[in-house]
């Protein structure tokens, strides 16, 4: 052996070693976890187990959990009932004329009040009440005295608190909430949906490139067998066959990189189709979907009208101004002074005995009414002033705030308009490129032959030909993740792909 080619040849040797020892290693001990997978299926797979999915979907119900109960805190009825028993005594009462004392008094009396209260939609408060007395004690010689009564009494708000107060302002915002929240989850369905579609087609692009790197590698190696012949022959110079020794070198270290770039695609896609990663840390997705490039066609302005109708952040700003004018509706009421009716009716008995006074309610011969007016204002009224400024300040940020969101997303349709356009272009001009790089390789491999060409040339042109392999691969990958981005763009994720968004 030539001992200046031993320290080489070591090399080559070593890093032969750990490219085929590393994927047959591998493969061994993730063959039997190896799951193939489409997209749809991934896709299927992320809807169930992505955790920001999970999470999100939890919030229409939490959403709706808060609209109840504004809901049962402002019109749920409430009944109360108290009861109380009070005592008292008093010195007998002295005659002016005679100067003789009476006999002392000993009252008790006994109460019962039970009532309900509820308010209507029109912001009227109805209450329902009686009440019932009993007396005995030494005022009270025959025995028990009974007094009772039933009253209905309503108090309605005709200024401020009238057609808004603070009650009906939550209810009315919390019911938008529940659309914001469903908006919510289908923002975080779209952009799963398309990080999946994005990891899965970078996935697919990283194991064709492993084939384009392994077909590399083997026109490496047998360019440098067919040098180490003519170096024998005395046809080459030595230092042909170290170009290409160190040509098979960089390329099995371009296959180890491209072996790391699967694994780490293989990384984010599972993240992204499971909870419990590490259940799925030895599963090895294959991908079963080709990269595929259909010819679309592209319309910009159709795609702002799409984004306009269905982007999750646009419908929700426009979400947010309604509320800011909702409570600015609420500020403008609070201006007003407060001006309430008030009415009652009732019917009172009374009696020795309980059925007495309750047949006299009953009977309806003893009967009671009020009705008027409340009125009172702050005199300075500052408070509800500098609200009501406020809130006007907020309707105008919200508004400026959706005109900002609206032109966001047409320069981002704008964007993925055109980058979809550029990707489809270029997988033509790739595939072009690729078909002249194996025409000149080929070509240059015959003048080798002949003598009429150098080594470093040849190898050259497999650099390029490897490089507009791999390129042309990219560029379906790209074309491919450039349209599924601008569906994203769109807000059309969900629909292209046939998913029904639903809160749970």
């Amino acid at each position: 052996m030539n001992p200046s080619t031993s320290r080489p040849m070591q090399l080559r040797d070593l890093l032969a070693t750990a490219v085929l020892c590393l994927p047959i290693g591998a493969a061994a001990q993730t063959s039997a976890n190896v799951r193939p997978l489409s997209l749809d299926q991934c896709i299927e797979q992320a809807l169930q187990k992505n955790l920001s999915i999970q999470i999100d979907r939890i919030g229409p119900e939490i959403a709706t959990f808060n609209l109840e109960s504004s809901l049962g805190s402002t019109y749920d009825p409430v009944a109360s009932f108290s009861l109380s028993e009070r005592f008292s005594s008093s010195p007998g009462r002295v005659d002016a004329a005679t100067a003789l004392r009476s006999p002392p008094s000993e009252n008790y009396t006994d109460i019962w009040t039970p009532s309900i209260r509820g308010t209507l939609p029109s912001g009227t408060v109805l209450t329902l009440s009686g009440n019932l007395t009993r007396s005995s004690g030494t005022s009270f010689p025959l025995g028990f005295q009974y007094v009772d009564s039933a009253s209905l009494s309503l108090t309605q708000p005709l200024l401020k608190n009238s057609w808004i107060d603070a009650n009906r302002l939550n209810i009315r915002l919390n019911r938008k909430n529940i659309t914001i929240s469903e908006l919510s989850l289908r923002l975080t369905l779209i952009s799963t949906v398309n990080a999946v579609q994005q990891a899965y087609y970078d996935l697919t692009f990283a194991v064709e490139n492993i084939k384009v790197q392994e077909a590399s590698l083997a026109l490496a190696e047998k360019l440098l067998a067919e040098n180490k012949k003519r170096v024998e022959l005395g046809a080459m110079a030595p230092l042909d066959e170290k170009q290409a020794e160190s040509q098979v070198a960089a390329r099995k270290a371009d296959l180890l990189t491209a072996l790391r770039e699967v694994d780490a695609t293989q990384n984010r896609l599972r993240n992204l189709l499971t909870d419990d990663y590490p259940a799925w840390s030895s599963v090895r997705i294959q991908p079963t979907d080709t990269l595929m490039a259909l010819p679309q066609t592209f319309n910009v302005l159709e795609s702002w009208q799409s984004g306009m109708a269905n982007r999750p952040e646009v419908l929700q700003a426009r979400l947010d101004v309604e509320k800011q004018n909702i409570s600015l509706s609420y500020s403008y009421n609070q201006l007003f002074p407060s001006l309430d009716l008030t009415a009652s009716y009732g019917h009172n008995g009374v009696g020795p005995t309980l059925s007495g006074a309750l047949n006299d309610i009953q009977g309806g011969m003893f009967q009671s009414y009020s009705y008027g007016v409340v009125l009172s204002f702050p005199l300075s009224n500052r408070d509800a002033k500098s609200r009501y400024a406020s809130g006007k300040a907020n309707v105008a940020q919200s508004l400026l705030r959706l005109k900002k969101q609206e032109q966001d997303v047409v320069v981002q349709i704008d964007d993925a308009v055109k980058s979809a356009q550029t990707s489809y272009d270029k997988i033509d001009a790739t595939r072009l490129a690729r078909v002249y790089a194996e025409i000149a390789l080929e070509a240059e491999q015959k003048k080798l032959e002949s003598g009429k060409s150098t080594s470093f040339v040849v190898l050259q042109l497999q650099r390029d030909l490897t490089a507009a392999r791999s390129a042309e691969i990219r560029a379906q990958a790209d074309y491919n993740k450039a349209v599924a981005a601008l569906r994203q763009a769109e807000g059309t994720t969900l629909s292209k792909a046939k998913i029904k968004v639903g809160a749970k």
